[in-house]
Order: C-alpha cells, then structure tokens, then sequence
C-alpha cells in the first residue's frame, strides 16, 4: 500500500528549552521509561515544557506485538521492584498535580504487573498526596484479581485502551480480545464505582464511520466515563500503515457524537493520545 502524504493539521512542534531538557535528564539520571519516549508521542515537547509527563513501568519491552505501536517487544527482564519509588521521586520532584503512569504488557507474570502499578500510586500518595494519579492498564488477560489490586490502590482515573474497533483486532492487536477489553472496563464500574473510567480510540487503521461510533457505543454501555480519540501515525514502514487521515472537523464531529453518548468528556483531534491533556479530563 502506498503512504500517503500527511495533511498541513498533522504537525507538531520539535521538543525544545529548558524545562523540556530538565524533565529529559530527570527521566534519564532516574533510570525511568516515559510512553512519551518510547511510543514517538508527537506532544512529548508540550508536555514536557509544562512538566508533565506518563511515566512507563515495568520496563521497556512488551510481550505482545501489536502492528501500530513503536514499543519494543521481545522477552523482557525481571521485573524492578524498585522502580515505584523511582517514579514517586520524580513525580514529588516535578510537583506534578496529576500524573499518568502506564506500562508495557507483561504477560510473563503472574499478575501482569498489577502490584507494581499498586505500588507506585501508593508510592506517590505519600510523596506528593495532592497529586491525582491516572493508570493507563494492560488487560491483564482479563485476571479479575489483577485489575483490583490496581484499583485498590485509589487511582483518580483507571484507563484501557480499546484502540480500534472489533473488526480490526485480528490485523491491529491480535493478541488482544475487543470483548476482554470492554469486560475490563465494566469490571472496574463494578469493583470501584466511584473511580472515573476512561478509554482511547484510534483512527485510521481501516474502520468504517459507522464501526467507529459502534465502539464509542460499546464503551459506554461498558460504563466508559472519558474518551480519547486520535489520528493514528505509522511509526515505520513496519507498522501497518495508514489508510485515511481524518479532518480536524470530523473530529469535532466525534466529540459531539461522544457526548451525544453520555461521556462526560471526550478529547478528540488529530494528535490526540490516552494522556494529552489528561489533567483537564479529570
């Protein structure tokens, strides 16, 4: 399939300054992973220039191989049971008043690395206990026990990723199951209701309009509170490319459609990701 041309709206400014420098060599003297880095967010420069950043735990290589993510994937090591205080350091250091820590997917462990996001956001209550913590989850294979230990925790925002509509998992994430992801969401509604829910979508890997707004569909009546909705960027030719970018209007369009649904916020545009402005969501 040929590549197409990105439209004038994708564009994004090259990370620069100071702050952005500051937060670079933090991550790093730390022996810390950001998505920011690993995944190529094109919002890493405004982010950082505020200081804010979604801190990767669990390492930097994920066992599964999904065809739009830049990540890694391989075997990975052991896991760091020093990395929560790590995370909760720079977190106290940056002042953050809303953090968002995510992770590869680790299906090597037993638990998928619940205990480790348990830790961290149990971690950073204590460093900075005005700070609101935001989990973006793997599906833990659909471990019940898992997803609790997270949520035992108390984060302000428990989010999973549906990515892409049903028909595009087998293509997109075929290790990953379009209803064991939809059941997370609703699980985490049962276990702690009061904890806001939240999930991103991706767009233009393949789906239909219609496709789009059956997922949107989906993740409310899982109970979904927030969305996000993106334009997705190849990271290589290796990666399954784009078959359509869409315009900033139709985005807008999305928003209005995701409300129309009942969620009580939806961030939509073309460099939209899980994270961007995650702290005006909550």
């Amino acid at each position: 399939m040929s590549t197409l041309p990105k439209p004038e709206w994708i564009r994004a400014k090259a990370p620069t300054g100071e702050v952005y420098e500051e937060v670079k060599s933090l991550v790093e003297s730390a022996r810390l992973h950001t998505v920011c880095q690993s995944a190529n967010c094109p919002n890493i420069g405004e982010c950082w220039r505020e200081k804010t950043a979604t801190f990767m735990i669990l390492g930097s290589t994920c066992t599964r191989n999904c065809r739009f993510c830049a990540v890694n994937t391989g075997v990975p090591g052991c896991v760091d049971e020093e990395e929560p205080a790590r995370v909760a350091e720079a977190v106290a250091y940056l002042g953050l008043r809303y953090a968002v820590i995510t992770s590869v997917t680790r299906d090597d462990q037993p638990d998928g690395g619940a205990h480790i996001f348990a830790e961290t956001i149990a971690r950073i209550h204590q460093l900075q206990p005005d700070c609101k913590v935001e989990v973006l989850i793997p599906d833990f294979k659909g471990d019940s026990a898992a997803l609790k230990t997270v949520l035992d925790a108390k984060p302000f925002v428990l989010n999973h990723n549906l990515e892409t509509v049903e028909r595009c998992y087998q293509t997109i994430r075929p290790q990953a199951i379009y209803r064991r992801s939809l059941d997370l969401l609703k699980k985490s509604k049962q276990i702690a209701p009061d904890i806001l829910t939240k999930s991103g979508i991706m767009v233009g890997v393949g789906e239909t309009w219609h496709e789009l707004l059956t997922a949107m569909g989906d993740l409310r009546l899982s109970g979904c509170d927030l969305l996000t909705i993106g334009q997705y960027l190849s990271p290589s030719s290796k990666h399954h490319p784009v078959e359509r970018y869409y315009t900033p209007e139709e985005f807008d369009q999305l928003r209005d459609e995701a409300i129309k649904l009942g969620f009580t916020h939806a961030e939509c545009g073309p460099l939209v990701r899980s994270s961007y402005h995650a702290d005006k969501a909550g």
